[in-house]
């Protein structure tokens, strides 16, 4: 995988095109799970010769892995602006949500139990706010943004233990406006829950929220990490069985803990050169998309998103279909809502903004990836989308 200075002009790479039978794979679904970083590989490595040992046992080889537990939770308290003892790290980002939401409609059930969340929220903070609490969901407009105003005016009602809203939206990389409604909610005494599990390691997540969520694995970490970041004052209190780890029972493998503050480290440092090199690949290709076929879709908004998140629909084809058939032609792609597409079902996130919901297509680029695989998909998709439309009997339509 090239780094992002090799990048060359989407243009020029034309010449360089090779057929699908002898090309290499081009990975370009990696949200939530994008490839380790070299520098996390190493680190974890590393870590599996001097963290192997329980961090709470006493003897010299546990106390070396609680001082590499420690150090990772420092390092990622410093990537987000908190103290380390705010943060905490959970066996996933499922995981950290759910223990979020659950734990603080616990600690402030005197003053209420309505989770108030936007309508695009991953299906983790949709399922633990019923779980928990009464939801109360908030609408967003056609590009996936919460209606903010709707949102502080929720918020502001009697009854409400807790607000979330992400900071992106993982599929098609809408931003939102965390920075009123944080406002909002401070005002009204409600704590902010932020997902942060599409952003972090991405773009700047700033300091509107009273408790961070973010995935490991999306910003080149290993997978099977989540974080939680409580500021000080956040009241919560768990509702499961007691556990020397309060938040988490179980613990973390540290290993994977100092990898993922690692590759942390790195993406934040990187982030700017990331941003420039992806979002150009991005724009180059919301625009083929449209131009080149038919019929087609591009959701999100235009400028205020993600710098590597983009999601199309494709008119008279199901997701599935195109994901077998570019899968088959070298093309590791997204379908769906980015935390449901295992299931194969409809994208809510598409639903609640009034989009498509059939024949998605959604790419979260790694770091590095090359304008010459961003071409080559190109060439090559309008083709595909027409074989597959003439396949399923819609190809005059």
């Amino acid at each position: 995988m090239s780094s992002p200075s090799d990048h060359d002009p989407v243009d020029s790479a034309a010449g360089d095109r090779v057929t699908h039978a002898t090309a290499a794979r081009v990975i370009l679904d990696a949200g939530g799970r994008a490839p380790l970083l070299p520098e996390a590989r190493t680190a974890f490595l590393e870590a599996l010769d001097q963290g192997w040992a329980d961090p709470r046992r006493l003897h010299a080889e546990g106390r070396r892995a609680r001082m590499l537990l420690d150090g990772a939770r420092e390092a990622i308290a410093a990537s987000v602006g908190a103290r380390t003892p705010e943060v905490d790290l959970a066996p996933s980002h499922t995981a950290s949500l759910h223990g979020a939401v659950r734990s603080v409609v616990r600690g402030r059930r005197r003053t209420g139990s309505q989770v108030v969340v936007s309508a695009v929220e991953r299906a983790a903070v949709l399922n633990a706010a019923d779980f928990a609490g009464d939801r109360v969901t908030v609408a967003v407009d056609r590009d996936g943004r919460v209606d903010a105003q709707e949102l502080c005016a929720a918020v502001a009602r009697p009854g409400v233990a807790l607000a979330a809203l992400q900071h992106a939206n993982g599929e098609v990389g809408t931003l939102q406006p965390v920075g009123p409604v944080h406002d909002a909610a401070r005002a009204a005494g409600v704590p902010l829950l932020v997902d942060a599990g599409s952003s972090l390691g991405h773009v700047d997540v700033g300091d509107a929220w009273d408790l961070l969520a973010a995935d490991a694995g999306d910003w080149g970490g290993p997978s099977g990490l989540g974080v939680l970041v409580t500021r000080s004052g956040v009241r919560r209190s768990p509702d499961w069985p007691e556990d020397e780890d309060r938040w988490f029972p179980g613990g973390v493998s540290v290993p994977a803990a100092l990898a993922a503050a690692v590759a942390l480290q790195v993406a934040v440092a990187t982030r700017s050169a990331d941003d420039t090199a992806r979002r150009r690949l991005v724009d180059v290709v919301r625009t083929r998309v449209t131009s080149d076929v038919p019929d087609v879709d591009v959701v999100g908004h235009g400028v205020d998103r993600l710098p590597h998140v983009l999601t199309f629909s494709c008119l008279y084809v199901e997701g599935e279909a195109l994901l077998a058939a570019l899968d088959a032609r070298g093309f590791a792609v997204g379908s769906g809502s980015a935390c449901t597409s295992s299931a194969l079902e409809p994208s809510h996130v598409l639903a609640a903004m009034g989009a498509l919901t059939h024949g998605n297509i959604r790419l979260a680029l790694p770091r590095g990836t090359s304008a010459t695989d961003v071409e080559r998909f190109l060439a090559e998709l309008p083709g595909i989308v027409a074989a597959v439309r003439e396949a399923w009997g819609v190809g005059g339509l």
